[in-house]
């Protein structure tokens, strides 16, 4: 299995985990322990098409650890899915929830392929079948998925519903990140945007930075990248640079936001026939200069090879794993205060907590209150990874990772080993 796993991003989880583990003094058995996957399923999707051929997707779905609790993470629909991409997340997953002192494990699960070219139809069959492949793995109390990349609140319910199929009974605690209508929280959808900005405004007040002074640059216009420019806007940072796949737009004096996001998501304009500023590549923006710099796409974007050209005073770190180790040292020694990834984008899986227990309850919770506690917990855990950086003297990525791997590691020992 270990070939299966050699990917970038796999490579990069561990060796994270290794640096933090070394400079903690990890027990070696739990290092040993905790380096691979709990668990991992890889099955065959068959789908018959809207032209009656049956295609075969590879699916995924992988627990990393579940001595504090359930397994917790998303599912992703994209191209670049492999066994090692998906354990990788599932390893950060696991640091995360612990870091936020969430009752869960690591998981994470994905299929091979671009939803873009499959029509509502294909895709629901898809989804069905891979819920149907991996059933064994998921429940509320096993492992409890939620969108990623790809997916969204529709492919959620279309799990909750096989799943609910399958039991007997309407299950809605098996997901998270569905329609309110069949038990989703207030909030979830922007829930990750909305804690980038709160680890970011802590972030400033600790560097003494006014924020209606500073400037936004935003790689990523998804579900987290476009949330989060708007709560930017909305607490006063000017948003210069946002962009997508293809590329993005400029304007040193501010973008409209509400104008861009009207036009790109409900309208479908593509970002590159949005008049709002100009047109620049990927690569450009992230050497923008700016106060925030928020990657928000894919992983391994920041690398040894553009780290030295970045402008920002702070990398808020939307994605995961944006920012390679070899990259890690050069921010470091421009003095770029980064908030990492298992920190500043935990706001998903904090909400994503919210409307579980909301479902366990059978009890809604306001926007207000969810918003209020997301807040609490998320500045909480980033008041805490700052004072042991300060402390240690070490990064805040690796506070952040020790303080997640600590809290995994005392479970591990309280518990023991079976048999």
């Amino acid at each position: 299995m270990q070939n299966e796993l050699d990917t970038p991003a796999f490579r990069l989880a561990v060796a994270q985990f290794d640096e933090a583990a070394k400079r903690m003094n990890l027990d070696r058995n739990l290092h040993q322990r905790l380096k691979l996957p709990q668990r991992s399923l890889m099955v065959s999707i068959p789908v018959r098409m809207d032209d009656g051929r049956v295609e075969v997707f590879t699916g995924y779905r992988v627990h990393h650890d579940m001595s504090r609790g359930p397994c917790k993470g998303g599912i992703r629909y994209h191209l670049g899915v492999t066994l090692g991409e998906v354990a990788a997340l599932a390893m950060w997953m696991t640091w995360k929830c612990a870091l936020a002192g969430l009752p869960y494990g690591g998981a994470k699960g994905g299929v091979k392929v671009n939803p873009k070219s499959l029509s509502r139809d294909e895709l629901q069959r898809m989804t069905r079948r891979y819920t149907a492949e991996i059933f064994p793995l998921i429940g509320p109390d096993r492992d409890v998925p939620a969108p990623d990349v790809g997916t969204d609140s529709q492919v959620m319910a279309w799990i909750m519903d096989t799943y609910s199929q399958q039991v007997g009974y309407a299950s809605p605690g098996v997901v998270t990140g569905k329609p309110l209508s069949i038990g989703g929280s207030l909030g979830r959808e922007d829930a990750t945007g909305r804690g980038v900005v709160d680890v970011t405004l802590a972030a400033m007040k600790h560097l003494e930075l006014d924020p209606s002074q500073a400037t936004v640059a935003i790689q990523g216009f998804g579900n987290v990248g476009s949330h989060t420019a708007r709560i930017m806007q909305e607490a006063g940072l000017k948003v210069v640079a946002v962009s997508d796949v293809n590329g993005g737009l400029y304007n040193p004096k501010g973008l409209d936001i509400p104008d861009i996001l009207k036009r790109y998501r409900e309208e479908g304009t593509p970002l590159g026939k949005i008049r709002s500023g100009d047109w620049i590549t990927n690569e450009d923006l992230l050497q923008l200069p700016c106060t925030v710099l928020v990657p928000a796409a894919l992983s391994e974007q920041i690398t040894g090879k553009n780290a030295d050209k970045l402008r920002c005073r702070i990398l808020a770190e939307g994605a995961n794993g944006p920012t390679t180790m070899e990259a890690d040292a050069i921010l470091a020694e421009k003095g770029i205060f980064v908030i990492p990834d298992i920190l500043a984008n935990s706001g998903g899986v904090i909400v994503s907590y919210f409307e579980w227990v909301q479902d366990a309850q059978r009890f809604g919770w306001k926007s207000k209150d969810i918003q209020e506690r997301l807040h609490d917990i998320i500045t909480a855990a980033f008041a805490r990874t700052l004072a042991f950086a300060t402390e240690h003297r070490t990064s805040m990525r690796m506070a952040a990772l020790m303080g997640g791997i600590e809290k995994v590691a005392q479970a591990h020992l309280h518990r023991g080993l079976y048999p």
